[in-house]
């Protein structure tokens, strides 16, 4: 009904920064689909998540995330809590779609967002399946790992030992970040 009086699709603004971008969070195909119709920008910046495709794949909805895709969204446009496309799957732990971002160009190593880059987040929540996946594409290792700047943890190691999560091959004795050593594994805040 609003489309029919003429509504601007682009019009931003409040938590999801878009109308694309809040039905894209809550997976809504076929309102995603009709703005879609109606040439709605679909990389539009803006809303706690950045863009839609990051606001589908913080919910985890790989059918609007596939359209989306389909219909030419960026896979490295930046913004938003997660930075990166990328980094949102692999929050999440969706290695499916973190997979079909990477065969589609993601930039594995991209910098930003809460976690810093990708394997950071997946190693903060423990998906090491995803974790698995990015170090097989290049995501970087050993002292490169440590040498992240940004996000808020220094390196992916530092950040999986948060949650227990101790898996990892980076040199222990680096340290830097909110966890100075991979023995501190005392949880904190990350807001704090």
């Amino acid at each position: 009904m609003l489309l029919d009086k003429q509504a601007n699709v682009n019009a931003k603004g409040g938590f999801y920064g878009t109308a694309l971008q809040a039905a894209s969070a809550y997976g809504h195909r076929k309102v995603v689909q009709m703005l879609l119709d109606k040439r709605v920008d679909i990389n539009a910046q803006g809303g706690k998540y950045g863009n839609a495709l990051q606001a589908a794949l913080y919910r985890g909805d790989d059918m609007v995330a596939q359209i989306l895709l389909d219909r030419g969204a960026d896979v490295n446009a930046h913004g938003g809590f997660y930075g990166t496309a990328l980094q949102a799957a692999s929050a999440g732990g969706n290695e499916k779609m973190a997979q079909m971002l990477l065969d589609r160009g993601s930039a594995v190593n991209t910098q930003g967002g809460f976690y810093g880059n990708a394997l950071q987040a997946a190693s903060r929540l423990g998906h090491d399946m995803v974790v698995q996946l990015l170090l097989d594409r290049g995501a970087v290792r050993g002292a490169n790992v440590i040498a992240h700047e940004g996000g808020g943890y220094r390196n992916a190691l530092l950040a999986a030992p948060a949650d227990g999560h101790e898996k990892g091959g980076a040199d222990a004795a680096r340290s830097g970040g909110r966890y100075q050593s991979p023995r501190r594994r005392r949880w904190r805040c990350p807001w704090s």
